[in-house]
């Protein structure tokens, strides 16, 4: 029988589409395919006796098509303040074997470089949230502009069936760069930012 745990904090999503994916509405992603992912931080959180409170990790991934076609290729990153049991923890969730949204996700990325452990300077503060994940993944955010007048408007998005999280602001990333086993470039693109709580079983 899988070990008890749960996670509580923050998650940003970062992806090739136009602002607002349309992924979120079970529509084709904006340019037929998926390039983006994930970071988690976890402000509390345990895997069995295990600690995870205060860590960090990510999955990007390239997709051919669209996230539920399958066939991508992930970078799966740890936080390298992790040590050898909570290292094992984040990697057995990141699995997919164990539940949570890797578990629905995680057979879409049967190629895996990693997971590699890095240092990660984070920053979480809503739509100017900042991700550095060591040389491998760079990712700045701010709101969106209003074509016309230049004015910041404030989408958000509720999702109650939503698998990575229930509701959360959408901006624009102003940086969002990924250069390890798969590179892209999609700074201008969605983001999304918002609480996460998950457990199992």
């Amino acid at each position: 029988m899988a070990e008890r745990w749960s996670l509580n904090g923050k998650v940003l999503i970062t992806c090739n589409c136009d602002w607002g994916c349309p992924c979120n509405f079970n529509a084709p992603p904006t340019t037929g395919k998926c390039e983006g992912g994930w970071t988690w931080h976890v402000e509390e959180g345990s895997f069995a006796d295990i600690k995870l409170n205060g860590l960090n990790f990510s999955v990007y991934v390239n997709w051919p098509g669209a996230i539920h076609e399958g066939n991508g290729e992930a970078l799966l990153l740890t936080d390298e303040r992790a040590d050898a049991g909570q290292r094992e923890a984040i990697e057995t969730l990141l699995g997919g074997k164990v539940g949570g949204p890797w578990g629905v996700l995680g057979w879409t990325w049967p190629k895996i470089h990693g997971p590699h452990a890095v240092s990660y300077d984070i920053a979480f503060d809503g739509l100017n949230t900042r991700i550095k994940c060591g040389d491998d993944v760079e990712i700045e955010c701010g709101p969106i502009q209003n074509p016309v007048s230049g004015v910041e408007v404030h989408p958000g998005v509720v999702l109650p069936e939503g698998i990575i999280f229930k509701h959360g602001e959408l901006g624009t990333t102003t940086r969002f760069r990924v250069s390890r086993g798969i590179e892209y470039d999609h700074s201008g693109k969605f983001m999304g930012v918002g609480p996460f709580s998950y457990s199992w079983p």
